[in-house]
C-alpha cells in the first residue's frame, strides 16, 4: 500500500543540545510502529517532529494525507477549564474544519463515532476534569480519532490504565490498522512492542529499526537500557522505576 510516512535523516535539537539523531523510517499504510527507549531518549520528540509541533534541524519528514493525529498523555485537567468530554473530542475536527468553520453531519458523525468506539458516550456531557485517569485517556484517544487523520500517533496510551481503558485504546489501535491506517505508539511496554508490525528502539539516536524479533534483542536493549532489564525465563522485561506512571 506503500509508506504513509518516510523519515530521512532527521534530526533535532532542543538549543545547542541533540534531542535526537540518526533517524530513518518508513512506515507503511495499514501498519503500526512501537518507539521504544529510555526516559528522555527522544520517544516523545519524534512524535512532536513528525506533527511539526518541534522544529527539524536537519533531514526530512514526509506523509502522506491529512495532517498527522496526535495523541498525548492524559495529564491532570485544569478544573477551572469549562470543558466537556463531548467538546474535547470535537477538538480532533478543527484540524481539518479550521478554527472558524462550521460543524458539519461528517464532523458530528465523526465525533460520534470516536466516542461509541472508546465507551464514552455516556460521558460526553461531563467536563473534562471529572473523569478518571483512564476515563480522560480514552476521552483523548477518541480526540484523536475525530481526526480521522491516515496516521495516528499516541504517546505512551496506556500507561497505567485501568484494565478496561487499556483493553479498549489497543482494540482501537487494531481497528485502526485493519481500517487501514497508520498507528505509531511510544512505550516502555516490550510486550505491547512486541504486537506492533515494527519496532524503533532510540537513546537519542536510532539504535534499531525493523520486526519486533530483530529490534528487541539483548544485545540492542543493553545498548538502550543498560541493566534495566531482567530475564524471566525466555522473556525480557524492562525494571525501569522511571518508567512508571500513575494517573
Amino acid at each position: 500500500m506503500g509508506a504513509t510516512l518516510e523519515i530521512r535523516g532527521l534530526e533535532v535539537h532542543y538549543g545547542d543540545a541533540v534531542a535526537l539523531t540518526a533517524v530513518d523510517l518508513d512506515v507503511p499504510a495499514g501498519s503500526s510502529l512501537a518507539v521504544i527507549g529510555p526516559n528522555g531518549s527522544g520517544k516523545s520528540t519524534l512524535l512532536n517532529a513528525i506533527a511539526g509541533i518541534t522544529p527539524v534541524a536537519a533531514g526530512s519528514i514526509h506523509y502522506r494525507g491529512s495532517a498527522p493525529a496526535l495523541v498525548l498523555q492524559s495529564t491532570e485537567v485544569d478544573r477551572s477549564l469549562p470543558i466537556t468530554v463531548h467538546d474535547a473530542v470535537g477538538l480532533g475536527r478543527y484540524a481539518s474544519r479550521g478554527l472558524l468553520g462550521r460543524f458539519g453531519s461528517k464532523d458530528r458523525n465523526a465525533v460520534t463515532d470516536a466516542l461509541r468506539r472508546l465507551d464514552i458516550e455516556d460521558l460526553a456531557p461531563r467536563q473534562l476534569h471529572e473523569l478518571s485517569g483512564g476515563q480522560r485517556q480514552r476521552a483523548l484517544v477518541a480526540q484523536g480519532l475525530a481526526q480521522q487523520s491516515d496516521l495516528l500517533m499516541l504517546d505512551e496510551p496506556v500507561t497505567g490504565l485501568d484494565v478496561t481503558s487499556r483493553g479498549l485504546i489497543l482494540d482501537v489501535i487494531g481497528d485502526e490498522v485493519a481500517g487501514g491506517r497508520t498507528v505509531i505508539v511510544t512505550t516502555h511496554d516490550l510486550d505491547d512492542a512486541r504486537i506492533c508490525d515494527q519496532v524503533l528502539l532510540v537513546d537519542k539516536h536510532a539504535i534499531a529499526v525493523g520486526a519486533p524479533d530483530d529490534v528487541l534483542t539483548e544485545e540492542h536493549l543493553i545498548h538502550a537500557f543498560g541493566g534495566r532489564f531482567i530475564r524471566v525465563g525466555d522473556r525480557l522485561i524492562l525494571d525501569d522505576p522511571h518508567h512508571h506512571h500513575e494517573h
